[in-house]
């Protein structure tokens, strides 16, 4: 695959910052206005869209003490949540004010939100789990709804797209829960082993995790009826469905890895690669909103935008960055937000000019 390694879009439409952490997550606001970066320090640094790129007018706000674990956008248009190595879920809005909406006594590691357009904060979900331990509470973050009790540490946290279950991977499987059971008791997915990440299918038809032995486990939830994903070089730290769910993008090769989840799902066939890289791991995939394409970051820094069908691979900005540690796209599609571990922090406009 041959591929452009200037800056791209990064140096044409985007901009910047370094510093001297790891970066160990970001977000976009659900309205679109502000990126956010998490760090190893504790700090949120905040990007307004205005000023993409201006990065002298980025702020950045000391946030926890210590490391911050979890970063999403909030149920609040403007805000976003984050989860610290010092027990606490912490608000934090677009002009920078924090606020601790729980102290506990365990990590804050996973957080995931869902809102629903229609009904807006009357339904707004925020979970988060705590060693074995899954938190609802309602959108204010005030209200705790339920505690879910998991056989051992959650590893990853998913709502289903209508927001009436919630699925968290741990070991020896996934536990799937309905958000308004009155009496909770979950549906076991069991596959031995050391499940570290998930992923539901847009369309409710399948869950998926990912595994410390570098394979993918998933299951198809009409009849529980397992598929096993293998042969990867590297652990998978990120998955992504496409948007209609054709397609599960992963990282764990010198490529995009693609399986498809059409016809029975991806048991018997072949995944389709993009943007090879030889040599190089990538790290960090995330499917855009509204368009086949997905965003991809790789272990010595370089980020693409790679078009599912075609061969067309875009670069975003070339290596020489550190192992990019986090990728996320605004929820219109418009803009893409992209960390390392080695401190760099960058935002591109996607938008047509």
């Amino acid at each position: 695959m041959s591929m452009v390694q200037e800056d791209g879009l990064l140096a044409e439409r985007g901009g910047e910052k370094r510093i001297d952490d790891q970066i160990t997550g970001c977000a976009i606001s659900r309205d679109g206005h502000t990126a956010a970066f998490a760090t190893g320090a504790g700090d949120v640094v905040l990007v307004p869209r205005t000023a993409m790129q201006q990065p002298g007018m980025w702020t950045t706000v000391e946030a926890h003490d210590g490391a911050i674990l979890s970063i999403a956008p909030d149920v609040l248009g403007d805000s976003f949540l984050t989860g610290g190595d010092d027990n606490t879920l912490r608000r934090i809005d677009a002009a920078g004010a924090v606020k601790v909406l729980v102290k506990g006594r365990r990590w804050v590691e996973n957080i995931r939100t869902w809102i629903n357009p229609k009904r807006e904060m009357k339904s707004a979900l925020i979970a988060f789990s705590t060693g074995k331990q899954v938190e609802l509470r309602d959108g204010t973050g005030e209200t705790q709804l339920k505690v879910l009790e998991h056989p051992s540490t959650a590893t990853g946290l998913v709502f289903d797209t209508k927001g009436k279950r919630i699925a968290a991977s741990h070991y020896n499987g996934a536990s799937i829960w309905y958000v308004g059971a009155k009496v909770d008791s979950p549906r076991e997915m069991a596959w031995k082993g050391s499940h570290i990440g998930i992923a539901i299918h847009p369309e409710g038809e399948a869950l998926v995790t990912s595994m410390q032995e570098n394979d993918l486990h998933g299951w198809r939830l009409s009849d529980g009826h397992n598929m096993r994903m293998s042969g990867y070089p590297s652990k998978v730290l990120a998955m992504s469905f496409t948007r209609t769910g054709k397609w599960l993008a992963t990282s764990g090769a010198d490529s995009i890895v693609l399986w498809p989840f059409t016809g029975g799902g991806p048991m018997g066939k072949a995944p389709t690669e993009l943007a090879r890289l030889d040599g190089v791991f990538c790290t960090q995939v995330q499917c855009h909103p509204q368009h086949d394409i997905v965003a991809a970051g790789y272990a010595n820094g370089m980020v693409v935008l790679a078009e599912v069908g075609s061969s067309r691979v875009l670069a975003v900005c070339g290596p020489g960055r550190g192992s990019v540690s986090s990728l996320v796209f605004s929820p219109d599609g418009s803009w893409l937000a992209f960390g390392t571990e080695n401190g760099a922090m960058g935002v591109v406009d996607l938008s047509a000019h």
